[in-house]
């Protein structure tokens, strides 16, 4: 099983899976369980895909329109490019670094690398445009509910994690 905390640092509140990653990492992991920090290079996820896992927890802002530091989980939808004509596959999978986890997900599943249990742990952004780092007050409060709700999914998929470092 893979926890990936992806998003950008230097963006504000786009830094959020990141930085809970990083959290994660310091804790002793429950056996069969990875974490990685991907950052905005989603290409690094889909060649980690390419040694099978059975399942995968992403942590990202996610905007859904909800007020700044919402945690939720949800089970994201992926594109599938077999159904598309070469032109639009070239067009769908012309990106150097697959920054978005969409775009890292579609691409690992044309490759057939992605694993059937897919989750994002995402919180809602107050501001993911914002130059700089840090996270906005009210996402950075949010870190320790999205760590317990990583954790509460990674359990219910199989593995148990009672969590704490």
């Amino acid at each position: 099983m893979l926890v990936a905390g992806v998003g950008n640092l230097l963006r504000g509140d786009d830094g959020f899976g990141v930085v809970v990653a990083n959290r994660l990492m310091e804790e002793t992991l429950p056996a069969g369980v990875g974490v990685m920090d991907v950052g905005i290079g989603g290409i690094h996820l889909v060649q980690q895909l390419l040694d099978p896992i059975d399942a995968l927890v992403v942590i990202d802002a996610v905007d859904l329109g909800r007020p700044p530091g919402t945690v939720l989980v949800i089970r994201p939808e992926v594109l599938d490019v077999a159904g598309m004509s070469s032109d639009e596959r070239r067009d769908v999978l012309a990106d150097m670094h697959y920054s978005t986890p969409e775009r890292a997900f579609m691409l690992a599943r044309a490759l057939d690398a992605l694993p059937g249990s897919l989750w994002i742990v995402g919180c809602q952004p107050e501001d993911a445009e914002r130059l700089g780092e840090g996270l906005s007050p009210r996402v950075a409060g949010a870190i320790d509910p999205a760590i317990r709700e990583v954790r509460r999914t990674v359990s219910e998929l199989g593995v148990a994690w009672d969590g704490g470092s």
